[in-house]
């Protein structure tokens, strides 16, 4: 979740209460190791890029007008605008909707069109991103994927996803919040399978150590994809699926 509006140090975490109390435990040690990189997350960019970007997209100024704590930095904006532009996909696929929702789908309106499906765990704000889109002309369907218990090699719980794409163009990653485990990106490899040849992975916050090991374990199960590291602010992991 990245919100339009400022947000608070700490994400929502209505869906922690369920959590095993090792678990908790695990993540909390994780981010004792990782509260650098943390911080730099809530950093969202210099202004003078995000004015760039709202320019190239044709969109007022304050479109935008808050970015940093926990949402996506005007670096990592500029890399969806980008893959965008280069790609000119037909479906894409986004989890963690927000400030990303809006670029995404006005990058695909100026490309020339594109489906953007993105989810996210708050059901409200699934809503109000909906309607943030529409009041400057642009659509997208917004899903509500609830957190739900699936214990597995990356997390205890992930999103609950209904209706995705058979194929996928473009795979944007901002969510889940690192506080739900420090792996739990990881579980975006599930939707890898549907990515067509020359489609491509955009990871957030890639200069995190919970996602370098997600990174290092996705190049070592997922050698039909080249993937690189983008430096920036927070880092942004790319991968593109050959053929």
């Amino acid at each position: 979740m990245t919100s339009r509006e400022k947000t608070g140090f700490l994400p929502r975490m209505a869906e922690d209460a369920d959590r095993p109390l090792g678990d908790r435990l695990f993540t909390i040690a994780w981010g004792a190791i990782q509260w650098p990189w943390l911080a730099r997350s809530l950093w969202g960019g210099r202004l003078a890029d995000k004015q760039a970007l709202l320019d190239h997209l044709e969109l007022p100024y304050d479109a935008l007008p808050n970015l940093g704590s926990w949402k996506a930095d005007t670096w990592f904006l500029w890399q969806i605008v980008e893959a965008v532009e280069r790609l000119r996909p037909e479906h894409v696929v986004e989890l963690g909707c927000g400030a990303s929702s809006l670029v995404l789908a006005r990058a695909l309106q100026r490309s020339g069109g594109g489906e953007l499906t993105s989810y996210d765990q708050h059901a409200d704000f699934v809503v109000q991103t909906g309607e943030w889109l529409a009041s400057h002309g642009l659509g997208a369907t917004m899903r509500h994927a609830p957190i739900v218990p699936g214990p597995n090699r990356w997390s205890y719980s992930w999103y609950d996803l209904s209706g995705v794409p058979a194929e996928i163009d473009l795979l944007v990653i901002d969510g889940p919040p690192w506080a739900l485990g420090p792996f739990g990106r990881g579980n975006a490899e599930r939707l890898f399978s549907r990515i067509r040849p020359g489609g491509m992975v955009l990871l957030d916050d890639g200069a995190r150590p919970g996602e370098r090991v997600v990174a290092s374990r996705w190049r070592r199960d997922w050698p039909d994809f080249d993937w690189r590291f983008a430096q920036g602010a927070k880092g942004t992991l790319i991968g593109e699926r050959r053929g």
